[in-house]
């Protein structure tokens, strides 16, 4: 095995042995400051809002795997570098692994949420990596034989002034040590007992993590959620089939790249800032106070024109604006800065939580409590509003502020401040690009905008005149409404397209824009063959 190819291998063994046993020590104190999870956090943060949207837009929920692979694979090329250099400068051992362990211990102190010893995975990480390297990398050397012919070398015997002879000397010549090449079986071992050393620790680390996951699971099941004081009522006959969205379907857009496992025994709410009396409620504190039930439909500010996030589901909560008058907003305080266990804040504006809307502190999703991908045990929901600015998930904290006194993590990255959800439709039957006979053909989709309502739908094909579409019955002003529209289709390639507008008499914009920074604007077209 050359020195390169060793350098190489050994890098990478000992990368991933130190990162298991990082792992480890994460699941079983803090899973949230494993060492791939806090750089994929600071990736994420500091990654712009062009690529940001890019991979949401391509990637959907993958996005979190794709990076996480990502991570590790530039992980892996640092590891087998640093084993290289080391191969011939054992100084390189130590500084390429402690420059992995600084930048480690730098992205999981710095997540919002973080505490101090959030960087011991990190750091534990890297020194054992380092060493482990170090010891890998020992230079083996042998005694090289001496040549057979001549082991000895002898003085000849100098003669004295008085002619006497002197007895000969003996110098024996040390055999030279050299570097050892060609194959290491120790070397390989070594190589196999550490591969499996990482491959127990990741074992364990999962363990640990499936073990707390069940009872995190047992504990969501065991869950009894009241009976609403205020349930919604039936839905109208005549609703298409998938009007509501089933839980596991649900769109999922967030940063966190670990769903947060909060025992519902230990969370609880925080209530403080701008208030006369700041409030702390356990879950069962919030669970004995009147639930109210609603239908509402909660959209991404990411969705393009015709995308897939946005879902509606019946969630049961407490409404927000009775707990606001409890703790007494003060005069000024315009902003709710809502927090995650994970320290995602999310702004939203007060009058939202006071205007009369059904802004809830959620608990149950679809007749059960809520997953954990959704926000498990408690999520505040803002009826009207993106998710940007009104849905934070696994909320535990709310204080009262003003929007001049503080961004909240995506205003600070340029999006708009309010957040206020546009008037939308979206052509779902028949599919892009899809092929029909001629004749009938009945097209069909959705339109929203929550807190207004839908008034009207229609449909252009190829460009012509707008046609209105039939609205199907719909649960309330902040659900989406199903359209559809029966069509003619004759034989050739057509252009469908489709515009809403809303009871305020606004019609959806034809201009297409980005969802950067308050939304995306534009009609949904889609491309159809017929014959």
């Amino acid at each position: 095995m050359t020195g390169r190819l060793r350098g190489a291998v050994c890098g990478m063994v000992a990368a991933g042995f130190g990162i298991a046993v990082a792992e480890l020590i994460a699941a079983a104190a803090r899973p949230g400051a494993g060492p791939l999870v806090a750089v994929g956090g600071a990736v994420i943060d500091a990654t712009p809002t062009p690529v940001k949207e890019f991979a949401v837009r391509e990637l959907g929920t993958n996005d979190k795997p794709v990076l996480l692979s990502v991570i590790s694979l530039v992980l892996l090329l640092l590891a087998v570098v640093t084993g290289m250099l080391g191969a011939r400068w054992r100084r390189a051992i130590p500084v390429g692994t402690g420059v992995l362990g600084v930048v480690g211990v730098a992205a999981a102190l710095s997540r919002p949420a973080a505490v101090v010893w959030d960087g011991i995975p990190a750091l534990a990480g890297a020194v054992v990596a380092g060493a482990t390297l170090w010891w890998l990398l020992r230079p083996r050397t042998v005694a090289k034989a001496a040549a057979p012919e001549a082991p000895v070398a002898a003085t000849k015997a100098p003669v004295a002034a008085t002619g006497a002879p002197v007895a000969a000397t003996e110098v024996q010549v040390a055999a030279p040590v050299v570097p050892e090449t060609g194959f290491d079986r120790r070397l390989v071992l070594r190589l196999g007992m550490l591969a499996a050393g990482a491959g127990v620790a990741e074992f364990g680390a999962l363990g640990i993590t499936g073990q707390r996951d069940k009872a995190l699971g047992n504990s969501r099941e065991a869950l009894e959620l009241p009976a609403a004081a205020e349930p919604a009522p039936p839905l109208p006959g005549g609703i298409a089939p998938g009007f509501t969205t089933a839980n596991s379907t649900f769109y999922r857009v967030d940063t966190a790249l670990t769903v947060p496992r909060i025992d519902p025994a230990t969370w609880s709410l925080r209530i403080h800032g701008m208030v006369d009396r700041e409030i702390e409620l356990s879950l069962a504190d919030l669970l004995r106070r009147p639930l109210i039930e609603r239908d509402i439909t909660l959209n991404c500010v990411s969705n393009e024109v015709g995308g897939p996030y946005i879902g509606t589901a019946r969630w049961l909560g407490v409404p927000l604006a009775a707990l606001l008058r409890e703790a007494g907003v003060q005069a000024g305080a315009d902003q709710i800065v809502a927090r995650s266990v994970e320290g995602m804040t999310i702004g939203t504006p007060v009058v939202t939580a006071l205007d009369g809307r059904d802004t809830m502190l959620a608990v149950g999703m679809n007749g059960e409590p809520l997953p954990l991908e959704h926000g498990f045990p408690v999520r505040m929901l803002t009826p009207g509003l993106y998710g940007y600015a009104g849905a934070c998930k696994w909320v535990t904290e709310l204080e009262l502020t003003t929007f001049d006194r503080f961004d909240a993590y995506w205003v600070e990255r340029g999006w708009g401040a309010e957040g206020t959800v546009k008037t939308a439709s979206r052509i779902d039957k028949p599919k892009p690009f899809a092929r029909m006979a001629a004749g009938p053909v009945t097209v069909a989709g959705v339109a929203w905008a929550q807190q207004r309502g839908i008034g009207k739908v229609e449909v252009s094909v190829d460009g012509g005149a707008w046609s209105e579409a039939e609205l199907l019955p719909t649960a309330s002003i902040d659900t989406w409404v199903q359209w559809r529209y029966s069509w003619k289709a004759s034989a050739g390639p057509h252009s469908l397209a489709v515009r809403a507008t809303d009871k305020t008499g606004a019609v959806q914009p034809e201009q297409r824009a980005t969802p950067f920074p308050d939304g995306a604007t534009g009609w949904h077209t889609v491309t159809v063959t017929v014959g």
